[in-house]
């Protein structure tokens, strides 16, 4: 996707779409999240025009950008979700959404999460372990309901990418390895609060080459097979999400790159009635965001010049927690500044507190600075480290505006906080 269609350079200065960014740093303040309508959109148009005409459903996966906007915009578009915790399903729930078009993924659900997600009917479990399957089963069988499942399986393909993000390896925490999903299938279809959907899989994130997906579907289909001949149906085929963004110069594929060879290969195998399920995230919502932040300071010292910028690791983890890179671009570049090499870093007391490294810019205190893919796990993954209210969000539609998630305020931060009184 080309931001430059939703974040132009007009007279010197960067938009979101009509708006000077700006102006909206002098309105709210900064650090502030700014996201694109237009550029949502867009994204959810490519996987749309790749699923035209065939029997798939693309779940957004909540986890990448949970503000209730972006959720209510998707969930208009026609998406489902993919949530991961009891509280992104209560958040699409706000937003929207059928809870029929919601699948549960993650290793870790609580007891009180699933019946939370059987109360509102949701339209598939996927079970991370057996343990998982025994608990879903045994809460099903108490509350007089039948538990939609999935299996995920961990086909121990290599997605390519970083290995915090990469969750298709036989060592990684994600998913039943696939030589004993046949075994679970079949206590699955034994049990009597439980109903087989389909199988699910989910190699990783920022991947950007379709072999691996290719790959994993090989082996999906092979289990398939194994479960078709012990007379289990299957409804679903859920290829979970992970296709990557451009940060600097990847060349990630289209949906339909992907797509394509996989309906083909469904197809060839007579199984072109299952259902097939997408969960993206990032490749949705990642090109359709900023991070604006504001020159505090510049300190050059022998080693190093440091642009001290009031956003921080607590705004923007993906840096410090992956050594991430997203672009840095001056809101309205100065003509007369002098450029140097700039670490960009925040006022966190941290030694990885920063934002970029290395950037060759022309800066003055007091610059605006919007970093840039910053949509996709960027405020989802914010905190309140060093007792800093987090951002506030803003949603840009042509030249309106809204304030979709005000900035938090110091007495937020404890308001919820209690002192105990003293020793008698």
């Amino acid at each position: 996707m080309n931001t430059a269609l939703h974040f132009p350079t007009r007279h010197g200065v960067l938009h979101a779409e009509d708006i000077p960014l700006s102006d909206l740093a002098q309105q709210h303040g900064t650090p502030l999240y700014v996201y694109s309508r237009a550029a949502l959109q867009a994204a959810w148009q490519r996987y749309e025009s790749a699923i035209a005409g065939r029997n798939a459903l693309v779940c957004y996966g909540v986890k990448a950008n949970s503000n209730l906007a972006v959720l209510h915009e998707f969930q208009r578009l026609g998406a489902g979700f993919d949530i991961v915790s009891g509280g992104e399903l209560a958040r699409v729930m706000a937003a929207g959404a059928s809870a029929s078009r919601i699948v549960f993924s993650g290793v870790g659900k609580q007891a009180w999460e699933i019946r939370q997600a059987l109360t509102a009917g949701i339209k598939c479990f996927n079970v991370e372990s057996a343990d998982e399957l025994t608990r879903l089963a045994a809460i099903a069988q108490e509350m007089g309901v039948r538990a939609p499942v999935s299996l995920r399986v961990n086909p121990d393909v290599d997605a390519k990418t970083h290995p915090y993000i990469s969750t298709g390896l036989k060592d990684n925490k994600f998913g039943i390895d696939i030589r004993q999903a046949p075994a679970l299938y079949r206590q699955a279809q034994q049990h009597p609060s439980l109903e087989i959907m389909g199988v699910d899989c989910h190699i990783g994130s920022q991947i950007t080459e379709i072999s691996p997906y290719l790959d994993a579907l090989d082996k999906l289909l092979t289990l398939i097979d194994l479960l078709k001949a012990d007379g289990i149906t299957l409804r679903h085929l859920d290829l979970g999400g992970g296709l990557g963004i451009r940060y600097i110069d990847e060349n990630p594929p289209h949906p339909a790159d992907l797509l394509n060879p996989v309906f083909a290969a469904l197809q060839q195998h007579g199984l072109d009635n299952l259902q097939l399920i997408l969960e993206p995230g990032r490749s949705l919502v990642g090109n359709a965001g900023v991070l604006l932040t504001r020159v505090e300071y510049l300190k050059h010292t022998e080693a190093r010049n440091f642009a001290i910028v009031d956003a921080a690791m607590n705004d923007l983890m993906r840096p410090a927690l992956y050594e991430a890179w997203h672009d840095v671009t001056p809101v309205q570049p100065h003509a007369d500044a002098s450029t140097h090499t700039y670490d960009i870093v925040g006022p966190i007391c941290e030694s990885g507190d920063w934002l970029a490294r290395g950037r060759s810019l022309a800066l003055a205190q007091g610059d605006l600075l919007a970093i840039q893919s910053a949509g996709a796990y960027a405020f989802s993954m914010s905190s309140q480290y060093n007792s800093r209210p987090r951002a506030a969000e803003v949603l840009v539609d042509g030249s309106q505006s809204w304030l979709v998630r005000p900035r938090e305020t110091i007495q937020d931060l404890y308001a919820q906080e209690r002192i105990i009184p003293g020793p008698d």
